[in-house]
């Protein structure tokens, strides 16, 4: 168990082993509740949870829909693009 202090500013340096382990890097945001223990800690979510009945549709396109082979084209497209770039540099 790993122990930190309570500086002056009220600021806690969270362990280097407890951000990585969590993945929370600089300028993470966090929810502070209270419990009967203590502190409660929680990263906030960078999106609220949706629904996909809430967002489906919600592109309206024109036009027929994609094939699936057309769908598989584009996506080799854009990896190959990608990795020109990647290389390229």
């Amino acid at each position: 168990m790993e122990t930190t202090k309570l500086s002056s500013k009220g600021q806690v340096v969270l362990p280097k082993a407890v951000r990585e382990a969590q993945g929370w890097a600089v300028g993470t945001e966090f929810v502070v509740e209270p419990t009967p223990e203590g502190v409660l800690l929680r990263a906030v979510k960078p999106f609220a949870t949706t629904q996909l009945e809430t967002v489906f549709g919600s592109l309206a396109r024109r036009g027929r829909a994609r094939t699936l082979a057309e769908m598989d084209d584009g996506i080799r497209a854009a990896v190959a693009r990608r990795h020109r770039r990647a290389t390229v540099r």
